[in-house]
């Protein structure tokens, strides 16, 4: 067979379709490039073909379309509104920055001024904010914005609050001695002012609703700001802090307020307006600490008739317990440890009966045996402390007092303390004991003099008052606030027969009531059973750290007691100090620790009781733990009353809470609010 020969095919023939088909997919995979192009010309061509791939459809022009739209929204729903109330708040800070400055110059008309300043200037920020209001439905961001709302909105309130405040004192500003256009003689006295606001009280009355209202409303709207939304510190300031700080305060200002109007009402009761008044004033001395502000050391009788008082008669409260047969059963820690005359009789002395923290209970009592050792008949005590006199002096400077010599608030070397406060102890101070017959109760043996250590106490009030009744207009702001001060930290507290004017002034907060609250609440009150004077130098700091659930509170707190003084044998000595915690009734006792002696919960003025004993050595620390169960279930919001012993100084308190800490001077009763 023939060999039959083969073809190759032609490399320049190809199959037409194939060849179709490799070509198209070349053109897609490997597009086919020049050499002699530049390499300029390909990107253009490339480019070229790029758009002639894509097509700008309908969808994508509504596409851009809406997002045009939405940044314009944004633009001018949120930015532009933002930028708008940002530019109107700015006058309006600086108004109010300079409104508290002016408010310090005690400048009636500048005051009015100012106040019509940042009235000018929140009006235009109100309206800025109407067009952000809206955004206090954004996550996070909302709640700043609803916080401003109620800011720009208590403002508003605070501005008409000011405005009635202004019109309220003015006809009165002068006497009270603020700056006005027309001024009085400046040689009228304290006592001729006094008169003219006492004539001016039912006046001052008729606004006190109107002002109380409106301060309401103010609360109302910033007590919503949440502090715990803000950071602790910025740049070394203290934002959180500083606006609890604020809303506290503001709190306080409403009850000072809401309650203020039936105390002026009262006050020409107390005042004598229209008959007049006999008051005992119990002098106690908060150097030697007792359960209502110190021991109870002297009393003076004193008169008021219309705003005008008059001291009758002053004397030392052993002279008083001379005349008197204890008929009140001790308590336990009086008859254990202040001893004296206890280990005779088991009945309280008169200067013993101020044991209930409540000052009212304790004056209850001590008026009703009074009375048995020849009291006359009064119409309410008045109790007062060594800070009072320091108060005072730090206004009017220097006084005399004849026959006794100079007192003033200056600190001297001799004590470290305060020259008037020396003084008295020193004269008071009369060595060695007194003795009583353990069947009548007389004294058989006493120092010499003894009679007469107390005596400087009533010629010094009488010289005090006179010479703040004759101070010059200048110095009554400064008397009123040195008063003020006394009164809500409790180095003067009342206590009177006429139930309704009682009720008044404890809600106002001046009669030393243990109060009751819905809340926690927390009370330390020490009483020294023999230390000399040695709370002269002791300082107490309370730490609270508390751990919240939905069934109960468990709290740890530690009491640390300090006396950084040396032993002088004379005020500063060994402390024997008996302690009682008031906290909310049925909290159970877990652990008591830095006590040698306790004594088993009780129950007292609607409160459980922890009570125990130590002492404190000069220059030592104590410190005494508890641990307790509160009976309060906790739903987000933790709320604590804290009441301040009368006559203690400011102790520093810190409250640990979840992750908050709130560190503070209390310095009178304080509310606290925290949440997790």
């Amino acid at each position: 067979m023939d060999n039959i020969p083969q073809i190759k095919p032609d490399k320049n023939v190809v199959d037409t379709q194939a060849a179709k088909q490799i070509i198209s997919a070349k053109s897609v995979i490997l597009p086919e490039v020049n050499p002699s192009q530049s390499v300029s010309q390909e990107i253009s061509n490339n480019s070229e073909n790029s758009k002639g791939k894509f097509k700008f459809t309908p969808k994508h022009k509504k596409i851009l379309t809406i997002s045009g739209v939405f940044i314009i929204i944004i633009l001018f729903a949120v930015i532009v509104p933002l930028v708008n109330l940002y530019l109107k708040s700015k006058p309006l800070i600086a108004s109010g920055r300079k409104m508290a400055d002016t408010v310090k110059s005690q400048d009636l008309n500048l005051i009015k001024l100012g106040l019509e300043d940042v009235n000018t200037n929140l009006k235009p920020a109100l309206a800025a904010y109407k067009f952000v209001s809206w955004m206090r439905i954004f996550p996070y961001a909302g709640g700043y914005i609803k916080d401003l709302g109620h800011v720009l909105k208590g403002g508003d309130h605070g501005i008409k609050l000011g405005a009635l405040v202004l019109t309220t004192v003015e006809p009165y500003a002068d006497f009270l001695g603020l700056k006005t256009k027309e001024t009085t003689n400046g040689e009228q006295t304290a006592q001729e002012r006094i008169d003219f606001i006492i004539a001016a009280l039912p006046d001052i009355a008729k606004n006190a609703d109107e002002i109380a209202r409106q301060m309401t409303l103010v609360t109302n709207e910033l007590k919503q700001i949440n502090p715990q939304r803000y950071p602790v510190k910025i740049k070394n300031v203290a934002i959180r802090e500083n606006l609890e700080k604020g809303l506290n305060l503001l709190s306080q200002a409403e009850r000072f307020i809401a309650n203020g109007k039936p105390v002026i009402e009262a006050a020409p009761y107390l005042l004598g307006v229209d008959s007049k008044r006999t008051f005992l004033v119990i002098f106690q001395n908060d150097k030697e600490l007792r359960p209502s502000g110190g021991f109870m050391t002297a009393y003076s009788i004193m008169d008021v008739e219309k705003g005008k008082f008059e001291p009758v008669s002053s004397n030392d409260i052993y002279n008083l317990d001379a005349r008197y047969k204890p008929r009140v059963v001790a308590p336990e820690p009086v008859i254990d440890y202040l001893k004296g005359p206890y280990t005779i009789s088991k009945n309280l002395f008169l200067r013993d009966l101020n044991w209930s923290p409540d000052f009212t209970e304790s004056m209850s009592l001590f008026l009703k045996e009074a009375q048995t050792a020849g009291i006359p008949e009064v119409d309410g005590i008045i109790g007062v402390d060594t800070q009072l006199l320091v108060n005072l002096l730090n206004v009017t400077g220097i006084i005399g007092v004849p026959g006794f010599g100079n007192f003033s608030s200056e600190i001297i070397s001799d004590c470290n303390c305060p020259q008037v406060v020396y003084e008295l102890e020193s004269f008071a101070d009369v060595e060695g004991p007194i003795i009583w017959d353990p069947i009548t109760s007389e004294i058989i043996y006493k120092p010499p003099n003894s009679d007469n250590r107390k005596v400087i106490i009533g010629p010094l009030m009488n010289s005090v008052l006179a010479n703040i009744l004759a101070q010059p207009k200048e110095k009554l702001p400064d008397l009123i606030n040195a008063v003020t001060k006394s009164l809500f930290e409790k180095h003067v507290m009342f206590y009177v027969t006429n139930k309704e004017v009682q009720k008044a002034l404890s809600d106002f907060g001046i009669a030393g009531v243990v109060e009751d609250f819905d809340g926690d609440y927390f009370y330390v009150n020490d009483a020294n059973l023999g230390g000399r004077k040695s709370n002269l130098y002791v300082t107490t700091e309370v730490m609270q750290d508390i751990e919240a659930s939905k069934e109960s509170i468990i709290k740890t707190v530690t009491i640390t007691y300090k006396n950084p003084e040396k032993h002088d044998g004379w005020l500063n000595s060994v402390l024997p100090n008996w302690v009682r915690v008031y906290v909310p009734k049925g909290s159970e006792l877990i652990s008591f620790e830095g006590v040698e002696d306790q004594k088993a919960p009780y129950e007292d003025l609607g409160k459980t009781v922890f009570s125990g004993f130590f002492e404190l050595r000069p220059e030592g620390v104590a410190k005494v733990t508890l641990k307790y169960k509160v009976p309060i279930k906790f739903n987000g919001n933790y709320r604590m009353l804290i009441q301040k012993q009368p006559g203690t100084d400011r102790q520093l308190y810190t409250i640990n809470f979840g992750k908050n800490t709130d560190e503070f001077y209390l310095d009178q009763d304080k509310e606290v609010n925290l949440t997790y």
